[in-house]
């Protein structure tokens, strides 16, 4: 049984955004609109799987959109929201999972920080909605002319994700199959199901109109509100084992040893993982994906590495440049240098001359100096949204 895995819901048309194409696969920071929400569930560590519920329509944009990303074959959505996610839920049956996040395709900009703090609540209550208190004063209308004022007190602003128990859940969009709630949660406060309001983000608007979408491109691209830069360093060691190759930047080298570590043991990648975060203020690699978590046994330090750029991303920001120095007598590292770089370029999605990899020697001293093993240190700088 997975413990947690998430929805995207995307199948609608967007009638009100007036495109030639669905909202969900106009372009947003040279990528479909799609993408940035589907990257940002992939990149979480406690999400074991995503599936998109599409129109089958749109599987071409879809399957575009989709490129790069690790994800559930998408299934396809019904006549409306409802039966959209209903459909959804239902695909994920074989796959038992205890929890189920279930997000809007339209939502493009998703903090990590709100996705745990809907997990987090799962632990208490089996429902969980992020979500915004209402600050504006509320006004409601008859015939256009102000009928009453809406006291605000308690109201919020309903975001998506919205998580839930599985099993309540599916049941939930099962006792209720054509009654077109607005969300959810809705489906779920019909069934009797406590639903928490946890702290969703400004951040996390959803794309209804080509304002929206300009917006978010504003936020992604780092255009319009002050800017700060931030630069970190992280540094990480392993010790040589038996084996006949390394990985380093994601690259497999052939020596005659190999890197001993609980995933694939790329001293690099996780030093360079630690400066992303570092700049973020965001911990360090053994938070995020400690050692003692069977999941990451054996696994491609790649996925640390994305789910720190994709953390940038979700605050957005961009990375400037990183710069890796690996410390080593032997393999030899120039031959492939050049292959580490294009490797580093991918996987961050940044052009080739904003990564640098470097190597150097200890001149025989130290445990490096030794043959015990290899250090590596790397620098980021990133541009960020300046917060307060």
């Amino acid at each position: 049984m997975e413990r947690a895995v998430a929805l995207v819901v995307a199948a609608g048309r967007g009638e009100r955004f007036g495109g030639a194409r669905p909202k969900q696969y106009e372009t947003l920071a040279g990528r479909p609109l799609l993408h940035h929400g589907l990257a940002a569930l992939v990149g979480h560590p406690a999400i074991a799987g995503v599936r998109a519920v599409i129109h089958p329509d749109d599987l071409a944009l879809y399957q575009s959109a989709a490129e790069g990303l690790d994800l559930l074959d998408p299934v396809p959505g019904g006549a409306n929201r409802q039966d959209s996610a209903r459909l959804g839920l239902e695909s994920l049956e074989e796959l038992a999972p205890e929890h189920v996040l279930i997000h809007d395709g339209a939502r493009p900009l998703l903090p990590a920080e709100v996705i745990d703090r809907v997990l987090r609540a799962l632990d208490r209550v089996p429902g969980a909605v992020a979500a915004l208190p209402v600050t504006d004063t509320l006004k409601r209308e008859h015939d256009g002319l102000v009928a009453e004022t809406v006291a605000r007190q308690g109201l919020w602003r309903a975001q998506t994700p919205q998580g839930f128990h599985y099993p309540a859940i599916l049941a939930a969009h099962r006792a209720a199959a054509g009654a077109e709630l607005t969300d959810d949660a809705a489906v779920a406060e019909q069934a009797g199901l406590p639903v928490a309001l946890v702290e969703g983000s400004p951040r996390n608007l959803k794309v209804t109109t080509p304002e929206d979408l300009a917006r978010a491109e504003t936020i992604l691209t780092g255009g319009g509100g002050a800017q700060e830069t931030r630069s970190a360093s992280g540094f990480d060691v392993h010790r040589f084992g038996p084996g006949d190759h390394v990985t380093l930047c994601g690259v497999k080298i052939p020596h005659d040893r190999a890197l001993l570590g609980h995933s694939d043991a790329d001293v690099a990648l996780h030093a360079l993982t630690d400066a992303l975060l570092g700049a973020l203020g965001a911990g360090d690699i053994g938070l995020h994906f400690p050692p003692t978590d069977p999941r990451w046994r054996g696994a491609d330090s790649a996925v640390f590495l994305r789910n720190a750029s994709e953390r940038v991303a979700a605050r957005g920001g961009r990375i400037v440049n990183v710069d890796v120095t690996v410390i080593c007598e032997a393999p030899k590292l120039a031959p492939h240098r050049a292959h580490m770089v294009a490797r580093l370029a991918e996987l961050l999605d940044l052009a080739p001359e904003r990564v640098n990899v470097k190597a150097t020697t200890t001149e025989g001293l130290g445990f490096t100096g030794r043959g015990e093993g290899i250090a590596a240190q790397a620098s980021a700088t990133l541009c960020l949204p300046r917060r307060g």
